[in-house]
């Protein structure tokens, strides 16, 4: 599901993949809510995001970290 981003106040607290380094870098953002994980990209944050359940976004981050990604 697309939902259209805004960086409004009272909005979602984004934070930024650790791996995008400290300098700024452009990389991927998330923010989470009771059972929601919204995802973006820092480049393009007007673009949209994308949204997984709290069971989906676990399951992917145990599947990248079993393979080392």
């Amino acid at each position: 599901m697309r939902h259209e981003a805004t960086n409004e106040s009272p909005g979602p607290r984004w934070r930024k993949s650790s791996y995008s380094g400290g300098a700024g870098g452009n990389c991927v953002e998330v923010t989470s809510g009771t059972d929601q994980r919204l995802i973006r990209d820092s480049k393009q944050p007007e673009a949209g995001v994308l949204e997984f359940s709290a069971r989906e976004w676990t399951a992917f981050l145990a599947s990248a970290r079993r393979e080392n990604l």
